[in-house]
């Protein structure tokens, strides 16, 4: 896996906007009691279950590849000028 430039903020920016899509989905499971390590897994589920990522094989389902996913669906999801992506 190739190390990505802010990646620390870049999956805080991810949880946060990935929390608010589930929120607007109509998921009330989230909220500030909820684990980082169980956000990012439900967030991913989301985003595979609506198509938006392509799923990880079930072998490779560990929370290092989920958060890769999360950080790379957020770079594709934020415009080009975005100060993280500089």
């Amino acid at each position: 896996m190739k190390k990505i430039k802010n990646e620390s903020q870049l999956l805080q920016h991810a949880i946060k906007l990935g929390a608010a899509y589930a929120v607007k989905r109509g998921y009330a499971g989230i909220d500030s009691t909820t684990s980082v390590k169980d956000k990012q897994e439900c967030i991913y589920r989301l985003l595979v279950q609506d198509k938006l990522i392509t799923p990880l094989n079930e072998a490779d389902e560990n929370t290092a590849n989920i958060r890769h996913k999360l950080v790379i669906w957020i770079m594709k999801n934020l415009p080009a000028d975005h100060s993280l992506l500089k």
